[in-house]
């Protein structure tokens, strides 16, 4: 699994991988726990073997505004607080029980500074990030809500139809009843 989601951008040397290995633990997380909550610095860099976990913020209002889900095969965490080490004001929460691949901040320090040629890999990584963030902002920004549905449903991956329809909605910028509504009128 870690040579698939490194060789992703760049591959991988034996060496890089077997240090890799060597630094990844495994870790289990029940329904509604949290990897980090907000005010924590994130100290890992998670690989989700299985199930799936959500990232949002606490509005003024009080209510979770949904920024995205990390699912089987996927990378996680909350990245501005990991690579800067400063408290969050994200939560990072398992909405099914997952198993992730987890290393910690200074090994995956350590890796860059070992293994300088993949340096590439956490540009072009960083750089899908970024990329996806704009394309989710615009998404947001300059399509109705029934669009935005649309294009959600044509992309969505199997993991993530199995989540509460309340987190879908929020992910979507949308009330639960329209996206009730709207998943019934595909059907």
């Amino acid at each position: 699994m870690l040579k698939s989601v490194f060789n992703t951008y760049e591959t991988l040397s034996e060496e890089a991988l077997d240090f890799l290995v060597s630094k990844f633990e495994v870790k289990d997380y029940k329904p509604h726990d949290f990897t980090l909550e907000a005010g924590r610095v994130e100290k890992h860099f998670y690989i989700v073997i299985s199930g799936v976990a959500m990232i949002y913020l606490i509005n003024r209002n009080g209510e979770r505004v949904v920024l995205g889900f990390s699912f089987d095969n996927n990378v996680s965490g909350v990245y501005d607080s990991f690579l800067k080490g400063t408290p969050s004001v994200l939560f990072l929460e398992a909405i099914s029980s997952i198993k992730v691949l987890a290393i910690s901040r200074d090994f995956y320090l350590d890796f860059f500074k070992k293994f300088p040629e993949m340096m590439k890999w956490r540009a072009l990584f960083f750089e899908g990030i970024l990329l996806g963030r704009l394309s989710r902002e615009s998404e947001l920004l300059t399509l109705s809500a029934e669009e935005r549905f649309l294009s959600f449903m044509e992309r969505c991956p199997e993991p993530l139809l199995q989540i509460p329809q309340k987190y879908l909605a929020s992910y979507l910028n949308m009330k639960p009843e329209t996206f009730s509504r709207m998943r019934s009128k595909k059907r």
